[in-house]
């Protein structure tokens, strides 16, 4: 296979996406396609692929050397459980992860190719690109999906990493317009983002250990899956329990469904007792 070949003016850069369009395709088929079934939806709103899956709660936090992110595996449609086990929350690479919430499609399509560009930055200018510079990135993706949200079809993701410049965990949040916040203890987002947002905000302190962030996680998507009928709690009958993994030096871990439920036996014998 022959690698294009561009003039220096028309060079795409270490930019993954604008290498793309320069070859004629396009980045986002997803997103196309999705805003054709939206603008279909809203002449008709009775047709049965007016109501797209979407994904949920997502949060992230951060503790004493790195972060942790997690995500419920509920996609719904409209009323209805449209997936049980989706995971919204996935290695970006090898320091950090991200996790989306709004239009499912659009969504896995948009981390996809985020992960792609990250790759191909690294081989194309030899060194991994910091964290901010992924954050500023994905920032890009998003506002790429603006012509889609405007339609209806939002997608929210949320970026977290370790940063080895600063030694410690960072995490962003953005908005459909493709702005990016940096926030320094945690965040949530997706249906359910007040509730989790809730329980983090009373149990989060400066020196948690990853054990005691992993359990905070956890219990932030308990409450929110309690009272939000679109956020997925733990299944005990199926074995399915919310996707959790932890950044730091060491990369990322995702944390086994084993200790999950350990975890969650926990929770449920204390919501009992109380």
């Amino acid at each position: 296979m022959t690698m294009p070949r561009f003039a220096a003016g028309d060079d795409p850069g270490a930019s993954f996406p604008e290498l793309l369009r320069r070859l004629g395709i396009d980045p986002f088929p997803a997103l196309s396609e999705s805003r054709l079934r939206g603008d279909a939806a809203r002449h008709d709103p009775g047709r049965a692929d007016a109501v797209l899956p979407h994904a949920t709660t997502c949060l992230a936090l951060t503790f004493a050397g790195g972060v942790v992110m997690a995500g419920d595996r509920r996609a719904t449609a409209g009323m209805a459980i449209s997936h049980r086990t989706m995971d919204k929350v996935v290695q970006a690479d090898d320091l950090s992860g991200v996790a989306i919430a709004g239009t499912a499609g659009p969504a896995m399509e948009m981390i996809k190719l985020f992960q792609l560009q990250l790759e191909y930055y690294e081989k194309v200018e030899g060194q991994a690109l910091s964290l901010e510079g992924k954050a500023n990135q994905l920032s890009m993706m998003v506002r790429g999906n603006l012509p889609a949200a405007m339609s209806g079809l939002v997608v929210v993701p949320l970026f977290a990493g370790y940063d080895p410049l600063v030694g410690r965990g960072r995490l962003w949040d953005f908005d459909a317009t493709g702005g990016r916040y940096e926030e320094r203890d945690f965040v949530a987002t997706g249906s359910g983002q007040v509730l989790a947002g809730t329980v983090l905000r009373v149990g989060w302190r400066s020196n948690l250990t990853r054990e005691a962030a992993i359990d905070l996680a956890a219990r932030a998507l308990w409450e929110a899956s309690d009272a939000d009928a679109a956020t997925g709690g733990p299944d005990v009958l199926r074995g399915i329990y919310p996707t959790v993994a932890s950044i730091d030096a060491g990369g990322w871990r995702r944390v086994p469904d084993d200790s999950l439920a350990a975890t969650y036996d926990t929770i449920m014998r204390e919501v009992r007792t109380r």
